[in-house]
């Protein structure tokens, strides 16, 4: 059932959404003159930014604005590091959630694939499957070209230790991601307004902001974990 949201929230979700958006494009048009010394990085804060917002944009002006002719290799405070990792992560999972969200809308059959009307009679859940693939599969290339040049590893030692580095991070991240969206959709949306958010709808990719920022939370300790045995890079 198609819920029937009030004006305040549809509003509230177009203004979050599109402050993301403005984030997002403030800082793609700053790289375009100060691209980042890990390339991927250039792809990371845009992406992270769209969940975000105002917070990611300071964090990216304070620790990750790349700075001209600057070669101090300090690191970070720990808690940036952690932060960054973790951001890392996450830009993975948002553009394996955007890209499977929207292929399972334009072709609800992927759900079907994936067990809509069999396991499952919510097509929230069946969804959270390919979710979860393109987010690991996309998130483990990001962390090969994080890990690989800075190790100067090999193709298949790079892929095993992008591997090693990811699983846990991104499979935290999904887990606290897919517990508050279940928490907006299920004990908030639909009790309160009739029905889940469909992913057309501003209402879908606010819950889906909140829900990255509670994924970003889960998946924190564990990378703060993954760094400090080395598995993932100090950045």
């Amino acid at each position: 059932m198609h819920a029937a949201f009030p004006a305040w929230l549809h509003t509230l979700s177009i203004v979050t959404l599109v402050a993301g958006a403005i984030c997002a494009a403030i800082i793609v048009i700053d790289e375009i003159n100060r691209p980042q010394k890990m390339g991927i990085m250039n792809f990371v804060w845009p992406l992270t930014a769209l969940f975000g917002s105002l917070l990611w944009l300071a964090a990216y002006f304070r620790w990750g604005r790349a700075k001209p002719g600057d070669d101090d290799k300090r690191h970070p405070p720990m808690a940036i590091m952690v932060g960054k990792g973790s951001s890392h992560c996450g830009a993975g999972c948002t553009l394996g959630d955007i890209i499977a969200e929207w292929a399972a809308f334009a072709f609800p059959t992927i759900a079907v694939w994936f067990g809509w009307h069999h396991w499952t009679a919510e097509k929230i859940f069946a969804v959270w499957i390919p979710d979860f693939i393109l987010a690991y599969l996309i998130g483990v290339i990001f962390q090969y070209y994080t890990i690989k040049p800075m190790r100067d590893l090999t193709v298949g030692k790079g892929i095993w230790a992008a591997i090693k580095a990811d699983t846990a991070s991104i499979t935290s991240w999904q887990v606290g991601m897919y517990g508050m969206m279940a928490i907006v959709q299920f004990l908030w949306f639909r009790p309160a307004f009739g029905g889940t958010a469909e992913v057309n709808t501003p209402e879908f990719w606010f819950a889906m902001q909140v829900a990255m920022l509670a994924g970003f939370c889960t998946s924190y300790p564990v990378n703060w974990l993954l760094i400090r045995i080395g598995w993932k890079e100090k950045m």
